[in-house]
């Protein structure tokens, strides 16, 4: 392979002083789950000990549609994606960009890093980005910047919070906080129920409130036992009724048990139809 950027657009210089060659990147992907979700767009930049910038930019098809959350936050959707190459025609090209470096990125080590170690892994590569320096710059946000309530009420209201730790000055410090965030971030001014739009991360991929099922790509996936992550809840049922048997004697909610008393009587829940969906459907809805 070459040397790194010698294909990609020239940028300008920056004022970090580096000992190494320093990696920035960024993903975005058709959801938040690690071991599954795919890569739509990667952007990088590599900054060199002398100031000299290179970027890499390419939008992917990741062979799944892109769920209308996702294109929501993104502005990615299927269509724009869909002549777009797959992973494994840019991965070489994404290792050769990598080569060598130090890595910096936001929530990096929980997300970034490790779904793209997994996308090059699926082609039969390798990237162990463990074994360089990383550096998170959301961990170093979070250490050093205030994220209390008293923070809070000085980003939303302009106030400082006189009296923070008894429980009625936080109380209303809270409200006033939520009456400011549905007024900048509602469709509808002061409208709550459009801030359910943020919980999408928490409830639109799990079909339970246990958090023991989880959809992907259309399909339910285990997150516990033996077949954790790997098959969905029709294989189990055809492979393994003795398994799903198990589970309605066991210490599970009655939702859980529902579930998989219906699968094992072949009748699975249609994704559009689920309580996830309808929430991915309110939150596109004009």
């Amino acid at each position: 392979m070459g040397t790194p950027g010698l294909f990609f657009e020239k940028a300008l210089k920056s004022d970090l002083k580096l000992s190494k060659d320093l990696i920035v990147l960024d993903l975005e992907a058709t959801g938040i789950w690690v071991d599954k979700d795919k890569i739509i767009e990667i952007a990088m930049i590599r900054l060199t000990p002398t100031g000299e910038e290179s970027t890499y930019l390419k939008r992917v098809n990741p062979s799944i549609s892109i769920p209308p959350i996702v294109s929501e936050l993104t502005g990615i959707r299927d269509k724009d994606v869909e002549d777009a190459p797959k992973f494994s025609q840019i991965v070489d090209e994404v290792i050769e960009f990598l080569l060598d470096a130090d890595l910096c990125g936001f929530n990096a080590e929980r997300y970034d890093l490790p779904l793209l170690e997994r996308e090059i892994k699926d082609c039969g590569k390798t990237f162990n980005w463990q074994n360089r320096h990383v550096i998170d710059v959301q961990k170093i946000y979070h250490l050093n910047e205030k994220r209390d309530l008293t923070a809070a009420y000085k980003f939303y209201c302009q106030k400082d919070l006189a009296g923070a730790h008894s429980a009625m000055v936080d109380t209303r410090a809270t409200l006033e906080i939520l009456d400011r965030q549905a007024a900048l971030y509602g469709k509808e001014q002061g409208s709550l129920d459009e801030l359910k739009r943020f919980e999408y991360k928490i409830s639109a991929d799990y079909y339970d409130a246990d958090r023991k099922f989880r959809w992907w790509n259309g399909d339910l996936y285990m997150m516990f036992g033996k077949y954790a992550k790997k098959f969905t809840l029709q294989e189990i049922a055809k492979k393994d009724r003795a398994y799903l048997e198990w589970i309605l004697s066991a210490d599970f909610s009655d939702e859980v048990r529902s579930l998989v008393s219906s699968a094992l009587n072949g009748r699975f829940p249609d994704y559009k139809q689920s309580k996830q969906g309808e929430l991915f459907d309110d939150l596109t809805d004009d």
